[in-house]
């Protein structure tokens, strides 16, 4: 059998310890790394994805979580479960607030539409299928049509198999392509989340902080047929039997212990050239950062005295802040190092190793200068059209992606584009029904006009004609026209009306051409300027795709001819990392050494009773009682809450199990450190550290919140 890149790369000697984001069936080719750092299993038995401890974890498709019970209980963040307990609230039952509890499961309530649990059945190598003989010899947007009716047909065989969910994920820039066969569990419900004075204790002041002292954990369940397939929503469906689920570990974790943390991590950028580095850190981070934080101040402005509205926007700005916090961490981390410079000469010493040989030269020469030029057309690009992106108002940007719905529907399955097919029909309905408790029409105005003022105040010739023509924006448009001209699509749109978004999802192309409908009539306007655009970045994609995975090619021998391992960066597969619990020999500003663990005296020192510490008084009551249970570590004299440990993980591995080194549950990981977040781009073992709820702290909360009916089900003996 032909080794694929990802065999061959692991033949060489291992990355540093703790470094590295492993997909399982690698794990016995670190099986040494892995037991000096104290694991006791046979990592061989940690790498089948059917079977224990990997068919346990699952992903929510941008969260990671993990079956704790035979009966479908599912443990997660509570960030992750955030947008649907904000779906679940009102102003008279606000359940982000107060937290929810279904003490019997006819009390549990559904996530929020489109919520979804996918469980990993196989993982296949298809690069030969992908990339085949002919699809090799294209470029450009020839080669990108290629290969996505190359990944459209090994979905469309794979997903016969109904209720799953198959993906074609890249690796090594493209280099190679993994077929990834997934349970796609559709009916998912909210179970149990804290109070957010517990599950946010801390709130965007703590985010990405040391000491930290928050219960980020909440839980779903899902549920299928009777017959134990995927299926929508209904009443008469049944908690799903998981084949493995976690055990909790009836002995807590210590300083230095082994741990692993299992999930989906979303996007690493380690193998990144040094020009995207420079683009990332010099314009897109700072450019984010200022528009996020606009963002964010014109919804609580606009949400102050609306109680409603800014439940709706709850999920957003939360994800907003820490979103915000991550790139102002990365920015200052970058503005402190010297990792431009590192990455430049990296790049240096493999392109003279690529010119050191006529081998090499003809193998990797042409590319490896193609890939520069290449990515300079795309930041220019980008840059260009970063104004024009961030004007688009909302309802018109649903309204595009509902009319190119609509038209690729006119078209057989297999034909149409990526993202448009039949199997994507339930992402629209779910997203057009989500609408209905995330979109307030004060808010998106205020939005509109921010961002469209910005863009209209652009030279005519850097603006866009079409989207201009379409919207009805004018050369020298002052501000109070622009307020105006923005009430009229909103006073001409019925898409602020539930019943008539879902309408679209139903509608021809005649339909909308035939509508009066301010946003749909843009969007119909826009469409062949749409499709124009597209085709000329696919065009640039092809290419850029074509000289990357030759790039990745290079550098994996390269780095091999020095023997050093080539880990794939994450791309939300799962994968599994490994540390020890760990603190730090120095802080961030202050320079204090971090100890492993905070207990609940941390809570009982940040409580202030109100905003982002406004602890539940029932916690600060047993707190101050000392009643502790069986969950006091004797060496704290207290009950720990989060503690630290050298896992590299990122983001989408929030809500990952933490496993210890008999693979049994001791938390969840949550959270990075604010210096150390650099690491998705450049890692650092001496700073990088994951933040983790530790199972102890969950329980405790847990029984105090009589959540009795959950503890039972996960195997957890109650005390008094």
């Amino acid at each position: 059998m032909k080794k694929s890149i990802l065999m061959l790369a692991l033949a060489s000697s291992f990355a540093m310890a703790d470094e590295g984001m492993w997909m399982p069936q690698q794990l016995p080719q670190i099986a040494t790394e892995l037991k000096a750092a104290g694991l006791e299993l046979d990592p061989a038995n940690l790498s089948k994805l059917t079977e224990f401890p990997a068919a346990a974890i699952v992903s929510l498709g941008g969260c990671s979580a993990s079956f704790v019970s035979p009966n479908g209980l599912v443990a997660t963040n509570h960030h992750c479960a955030y947008g649907s307990i904000a779906h679940n609230s009102t102003p008279e039952n606000d359940l982000l607030a107060n937290g929810f509890l279904a003490q019997k499961p006819g009390d549990e309530v559904a996530a929020a539409p489109g919520s979804r649990i996918f469980v990993t059945k196989a993982v296949d190598n298809v690069t030969d299928k992908v990339i085949d003989g002919k699809t090799a010899k294209l470029s450009g947007k020839k080669r990108i049509d290629a290969i996505e009716a190359n990944q459209k047909a090994i979905i469309a065989e794979c997903e016969k198999d109904e209720g799953h969910r198959c993906t074609v994920a890249a690796y090594y820039g493209s280099l190679e392509f993994y077929l990834i066969k997934q349970l796609e569990i559709k009916d998912v419900r909210l179970v149990h989340a804290p109070a957010e004075g517990v599950g946010k204790f801390g709130g965007d002041t703590d985010n990405w902080m040391w000491p930290r002292h928050t219960g980020d954990y909440s839980f779903y369940r899902a549920y299928v047929s009777p017959e134990g397939k995927s299926a929508d929503y209904s009443v008469d469906n049944v908690p799903y039997k998981p084949d493995y689920h976690l055990t909790l570990a009836k002995d807590g974790l210590k300083e230095g212990d082994f741990v692993m943390a299992l999930g989906y991590p979303g996007r690493t950028n380690r193998h990144r050239l040094p020009s995207e580095v420079s683009d990332t850190f010099e314009w897109a981070y700072p450019n984010t950062v200022a528009q996020f934080k606009d963002t964010l101040d014109i919804i609580a402005r606009e949400t102050a005295s609306n109680k409603d509205a800014e439940l709706k926007y709850a999920g957003r700005v939360a994800g907003l802040n820490n979103y915000m916090k991550n790139r102002q961490g990365m920015l200052d981390s970058f503005a402190q190092s010297d990792f431009l410079q590192r990455k430049t000469q990296e790049h240096q010493a493999l392109t003279a190793w690529v010119n050191s040989s006529s081998e090499n030269k003809k193998a990797y020469a042409k590319d490896l200068t193609a890939i520069e030029k290449l990515l300079k057309e795309n930041q220019t690009k980008e840059r260009a059209n970063y104004l024009l992106n961030n004007a688009t108002p909302r309802l018109l940007a649903a309204s595009r992606a509902l009319y190119r719905l609509a038209q690729e529907s006119t078209k057989p399955d297999a034909q149409r584009k990526a993202g448009f097919q039949q199997r994507d029909i339930p992402r629209y309905q779910a997203f057009v029904a989500g609408m209905e408790r995330n979109l307030d029409v004060g808010v998106e105005k205020a939005l509109d006009l921010h961002n469209l003022s910005k863009y209209a105040a652009l030279p005519k010739k850097q603006r866009n004609a079409d989207f201009d023509k379409a919207m009805g924006i004018k050369d020298g448009i002052s501000n109070e026209q622009l307020k105006s001209l923005i009430d009229s699509w909103y006073a001409n749109s019925d898409l602020t009306d539930p019943a008539k978004r879902t309408a679209l999802l139903d509608s021809t192309p005649q339909q909308f051409a035939q509508s009066n409908d301010a946003f749909v009539k843009a969007a119909v306007a826009l469409y062949k300027t749409d499709l124009k655009r597209e085709a000329q970045e696919e065009e640039l994609a092809g290419k850029i795709q074509q000289a990357y995975a030759s790039y990745m090619r290079a550098k994996i021998a390269f780095m091999q001819s020095k023997g050093q391992a080539v880990y794939p960066d994450a791309n939300s597969t799962l994968r599994v990392t490994y540390g020890n619990v760990k603190g730090r020999a120095h802080g961030n500003e202050d320079g204090n050494a971090w100890a492993p663990f905070t207990t609940l005296r941390g809570i009982t020192a940040k409580a202030t009773g109100e905003g982002e510490f406004n602890a539940p008084q029932k916690q600060l009551d047993a707190i101050k009682a000392k009643q502790y249970g069986p969950y006091k570590v004797e060496s704290l004299n207290s009950v720990p809450v989060n503690y630290l440990a050298t896992l590299d993980i990122t983001g989408g591995n929030s809500g990952s199990a933490v496993l210890n080194s008999k693979a049994e549950l001791v938390g969840l990981a949550f959270d990075g450190t604010l210096d150390s977040i650099i690491s998705d781009w450049d890692y650092n073992p001496d700073n990088t550290r994951s933040i983790q709820v530790d199972h102890r702290f969950m329980l405790w909360q847990m029984q105090l919140d009589g959540a009795d009916n959950l503890l039972k089900e996960m195997g957890v003996g109650l005390t008094d």
